[in-house]
């Protein structure tokens, strides 16, 4: 069955936001969300197991998805809803076999050939960006743009797409008019933590 994503699709990030992933979650899901993907680079495999295990006390009795970026093990571990996995990590199809069927698996691509590919993948999104130049990854690839959006929405067919990278509360309509099913929204959503249902609300409605 083909995957619903919404169109705002919040990623964590606890050194921009300055609160635990489960702190965040509260926000995001008082902000009216239901899809949320878990990103941890810094943390001990133990600290974010630790993490995600009290993001699923709060997200499981409301029905929120969570997925997890990169690690397969934590995510069958605890049978989170899925990964998000990026082209350095475990092949999507080997998680997969992990995970098994009815797991939620997204992929990152950085350009028109990694995208047709991921399309082929057993996998349920992919992700392309970054869109325009971004702060929150090192050594980022080169931005897409809008048109590089449109490109692959043309490549992959009605597959479900998120776009991701440098997408703010102002251009974010531009990036679902280019064809993404999802906007992905890191920075503008965590910089000021205080604000961060209420900036969902806005862009909700």
């Amino acid at each position: 069955m083909k995957l619903n994503l919404p169109k705002i699709y919040p990623i964590t990030d606890v050194r921009i936001s300055k609160l635990s992933h489960a702190a965040q979650v509260a926000r995001l899901v008082d902000g009216g969300v239901t899809f949320i993907q878990l990103r941890e680079k810094n943390a001990s495999p133990k600290d974010f197991y630790e993490s995600v295990k009290a993001v699923l006390e709060l997200s499981r009795p409301r029905n929120v998805k969570i997925i997890i970026n990169d690690r397969v093990d934590i995510a069958l571990a605890l049978k989170v809803d899925g990964v998000h996995l990026g082209q350095g990590d475990l092949p999507p199809e080997h998680a997969r076999k992990i995970l098994g069927e009815r797991a939620i698996i997204g992929f990152s691509t950085h350009n028109l050939e990694q995208a047709a590919a991921a399309a082929r993948l057993p996998i349920d999104y992919l992700a392309i960006g970054p869109v325009f130049a971004t702060q929150t990854k090192e050594n980022p690839a080169a931005a897409v743009g809008i048109e590089g959006v449109k490109k692959v929405r043309e490549i992959v067919g009605d597959f479900p797409l998120v776009a991701i990278g440098g997408i703010t509360s102002k251009n974010f309509r531009e990036v679902l008019a280019a064809g993404a099913d999802s906007a992905a929204i890191i920075s503008d959503l965590l910089a000021d933590a205080d604000k961060i249902s209420l900036k969902l609300q806005n862009l909700l409605r």
